[in-house]
């Protein structure tokens, strides 16, 4: 069968994330939203509906895309395209706490120094310049 003719299934970036963290970091929810800086029930509706769509891509023989979302790839790239270039749909679906956008700031837990947010750079990638630690996005 060609690909074209498979039914698409589209995984979201936030849901390969919330995988990686959970089945192959082997983080706790708590552990893993906290890092993703989503709220646990937040985390947990990410995680049941990724492997809901890879089940779906495994037992029926779907085609799989991954895609959407707003962030920002980190380190030299091995692909010839051009991205989507950060056009996120804003301030997340439930418009929680924890979808901040893309202002504010990134804050250190340690010593409290602050930085500018970079849309599409999660907080918990960024280390704190003066002392180190990973930083949070600050609410």
């Amino acid at each position: 069968m060609e690909l074209r003719n498979l039914e698409e299934i589209n995984l979201t970036f936030d849901e390969l994330e919330a995988i990686r963290l959970k089945d192959k970091e082997d983080l706790t929810q708590e552990e893993a939203a906290e890092k993703m800086n989503i709220s646990q029930p937040t985390f947990h509706r990410l995680l049941s509906s990724a492997r809901e769509k890879i089940a779906n891509f495994l037992v029926d023989g779907n085609s799989l895309r991954i895609e959407g979302g707003d962030y920002k790839m980190v380190g030299p790239g091995r692909g010839k395209g051009l991205g989507r270039g950060g056009q996120g749909q804003g301030r997340g679906r439930m418009g929680g706490q924890f979808s901040a956008g893309p202002g504010g700031s990134c804050v250190c837990p340690s010593c409290g120094k602050k930085v500018s947010h970079v849309a599409g750079q999660p907080c918990y990638k960024i280390k704190c310049p003066k002392c180190g630690t990973q930083m949070v996005r600050e609410r």
